[in-house]
């Protein structure tokens, strides 16, 4: 038995009705380079259950603590069975990407059951008209609840059910399943001891960040940092419904490096900010709904010490930055972004990176619960929301990935909304076919959104005006 953190039992909490707290994304394959150019569905079901011992993820479920008076307990599953857990299923004709991101989309909509093992992955055929893939490619469409992982971890659990050649290797024999019956008694115990160190952990950590707001308060009056002011609703701000829509652009990956290069100091995540913060621009003027203030973003930050990269779960830290949006030329909005990103990096620096994370461990979840049910309940954004959007990056494998021989050619990432902030975006950088890529994905409501093409299309636009603008 292993119990939740603080921060992923958060992300438990956090979850609603008609708000679902899992993370994913679609990868998607051509067949022609495995043996005899095709993957069957036995196939991936094979390696998976050969692998399934490698990763936590695959067969363990929550334990609740009755009464719900503890965190709950990650415990293996005794009636653990991967063919509930991986499904087939196919694209109607003509199998192009409009379809592909509408099944994702609703496919992703829906919550994982909390009875099982928190994933499911969904292996999807008849990908047969969409523009730039070989014929006959297919994709995989993978969800796992947040409480299980981010995505730093989402990168490891991805490399361990691929491969870097085309032959797919063995992991060995697995070592005995030991299941261990979750005991009632031994989790109130923990709960009530837990209860009595609560109030103790919560004046230690008021105590140690005394000394961070310290530091802040310094770092604002010489300039370092400053607090993000006049925050403006949107449109992505409000009441968010059951439906999603998904979609993503793809970037050459020295094309994003040579606009970077543009600005000193700037960085690849700067970058893609700037981007983000065009299309957005565009998307909302066309509506006649951009504010004359800055959009804010919402950054989580993997905190992860080295020694603690092989760890599961979350360890995530957030930061808010200015997408300056307000500003029209698009290299000047670069150079803007870059330097709100260093007063937002000073402020995070000089709160103390683990902040976030040593809050939830003292935070009561049925707090937190109530926190978010109200805020999701009133859809009040300007009393309720921190953030415009989310933009989080993920780096991928830097190597070419393979599974059962099928070489993995383009990805979307797949997150989830938060209360009356209605697009979350991901940076996902990876090689495909030799090539460096960064892919840009969005979810979103589909009530806050119902045009989705029209916002990817402005991403690309934006991406094109800033290469005009800083490479030429």
């Amino acid at each position: 038995m292993q119990q939740l953190s603080g921060q992923d039992a958060m992300f438990l909490h956090s979850e609603i009705d008609g708000l679902p707290q899992h993370i994913g994304g679609v990868s998607i394959y051509d067949q022609s380079t495995a043996p005899d150019g095709e993957v069957r569905f036995k196939q991936i079901l094979s390696m998976l259950e050969r692998r399934q011992h490698l990763s936590p993820i695959f067969r363990r479920k929550l334990a609740f603590v009755p009464g719900n008076l503890g965190r709950p307990y990650w415990v293996e599953d005794p009636d653990f069975d991967i063919e509930y857990h991986v499904r087939h299923i196919a694209l109607p004709k003509p199998g192009d990407w409009r379809q592909l991101c509408i099944l994702a989309a609703r496919i992703h909509s829906q919550p994982l059951r909390r009875d099982k093992p928190m994933w499911e992955m969904y292996v999807i055929e008849g990908l047969n008209n969409v523009e730039g893939y070989p014929n006959g490619c297919f994709a995989l469409l993978l969800k796992v609840h947040h409480c299980a992982m981010d995505g730093a971890t989402g990168t490891q659990f991805m490399n361990i059910v691929h491969d870097m050649t085309p032959e797919t290797s063995d992991p060995g024999e697995p070592p005995p399943w030991m299941v261990e019956r979750p005991s009632r008694t031994r989790m109130l115990g923990r709960a009530y001891l837990d209860a009595w160190r609560k109030p103790g952990q919560a004046l230690g950590f008021i105590k140690d960040s005394i000394p961070a707001f310290l530091r802040i308060r310094e770092a604002r009056k010489i300039g370092d940092v400053k607090f993000l002011e006049g925050k403006q609703s949107t449109r992505f701000q409000g009441k968010i419904s059951r439906h999603r829509v998904v979609g993503a652009r793809k970037f050459d990956f020295e094309a994003i490096r040579a606009i970077k290069n543009s600005c000193p100091g700037a960085t690849i995540n700067d970058a893609m900010l700037a981007i983000v913060s065009g299309g957005m621009r565009k998307y909302l003027k066309d509506k006649d709904e951009l504010p004359d203030e800055t959009l804010v973003t919402g950054c989580p930050v993997d905190v992860r010490s080295p020694e603690e990269r092989a760890a599961g779960g979350n360890m995530v830290g957030f930061m808010n930055l200015g997408l300056r949006s307000d500003i029209e030329d698009p290299a000047e909005r670069l150079a803007a972004i870059h330097e709100e990103s260093k007063s937002a990096k000073a402020y995070a620096e000089a709160l103390g990176p683990r902040f976030a994370v040593d809050l939830t461990d003292v935070l009561p979840g049925n707090v937190l619960s109530l926190a978010v049910r109200t805020a999701s309940a009133t859809g009040l954004a300007e009393a309720s929301v921190m953030s415009n959007t989310i933009v989080t990056n993920v780096p991928g494998a830097p190597f070419q990935l393979y599974m059962c021989g099928a070489k993995l050619i383009d990805s979307i990432s797949l997150g989830p909304l938060l209360p009356n902030v209605g697009l979350f975006q991901i940076v996902y950088s990876s090689v495909q076919d030799k090539k460096g890529t960064v892919t840009l994905s969005f979810t979103a409501c589909r009530d806050m959104m119902p045009d989705p093409g029209f916002y990817a299309e402005c991403l690309q636009q934006s991406f094109d005006e800033l290469y005009a603008a800083t490479v030429g």
